[in-house]
């Protein structure tokens, strides 16, 4: 392997496939974040007590021991069944935040600041949002359908404004494409080109199966069609549709 492929791959896989330790510092540098001893029985007590239990109780039980999972987690936040919570130190949750069964919060990253999530959000079942070394910021009042991709890789972080409406089945990825130049290696192998991240502005509704790519910024008050694919930026107000997504016509305009 080169130089600039090694250059390219996360400390964070080098960590994963390190030969030289072991199984368990692995699955701590994969889960936690961060090494002791202290930390990890902490976090597996508190997922094997509670973290697939029905009911209320489930509910209380959530409540009570899941903030000492996360950096920072507000007041009156629900968590409903199997949440996976990865690197949680940096993961903060604001007030009134519902996060409901199966959703993954996956901040793992070697540098990265992780996952802020803002007050009064809902993160739907099974959504998604997943830190390689990137970072993902959700403003207040914020909606995320169900089985929605968030993602955020280094050098692309995803901003959220707040009272964004996500629907169903959306992808938001701030990544870049991998290159794709040489031929000598595989392309996982060449890294990725990172374009700047992903930024939606406030009062954006975003409908079903849309997909925002990375280097995009979607402006205020704007409309994303269901099943849409944004490669560009979209203006304030604008409604857009299409694959790649085009302009149809301005919220403004009143004709």
């Amino acid at each position: 392997m080169s130089e600039d492929t090694e250059q390219n791959e996360p400390s964070l896989r080098d960590q994963l496939f390190d030969t030289n330790t072991s199984s368990l510092q692995r699955y701590q540098a994969l889960v936690l974040g961060r090494s002791g001893v202290f930390e990890l029985i902490k976090y597996e007590l508190i997922i094997m007590l509670c973290s697939a239990m029905p009911g209320a109780l489930g509910v209380v039980l959530r409540k009570s021991l899941f903030p000492h999972l996360l950096g920072k987690c507000g007041r009156n936040v629900v968590f409903g069944r199997n949440v996976t919570i990865r690197h949680g130190h940096k993961i903060e949750l604001g007030d009134n935040v519902v996060v409901d069964d199966n959703v993954v919060l996956d901040a793992k990253g070697s540098s990265n600041v992780g996952i802020r999530i803002g007050s009064n959000v809902i993160l739907s079942r099974n959504a998604v949002l997943s830190c390689k070394d990137g970072n993902i910021t959700l403003g207040d009042n914020v909606t995320v359908g169900m089985n929605t991709l968030v993602h955020a890789c280094a050098g692309s972080d995803v901003q959220i404004a707040d009272y964004v409406i996500i629907a169903a089945y959306v992808y938001v990825i701030g990544g870049g494409p991998y290159k794709t130049d040489r031929l000598d290696i595989p392309m996982k192998r060449q890294g990725v080109v990172a374009q700047g991240g992903v930024r939606i502005e406030e009062d954006v509704w975003i409908g079903s199966s849309a997909q925002i790519l990375d280097g995009v910024n979607v402006g205020k008050g704007s409309i994303l069609a269901a099943g849409a694919v944004v490669t560009r930026d979209v203006d304030a107000y604008a409604v857009v549709g299409g694959v790649p997504a085009k302009f149809i016509k301005s919220r403004k305009d009143t004709n």
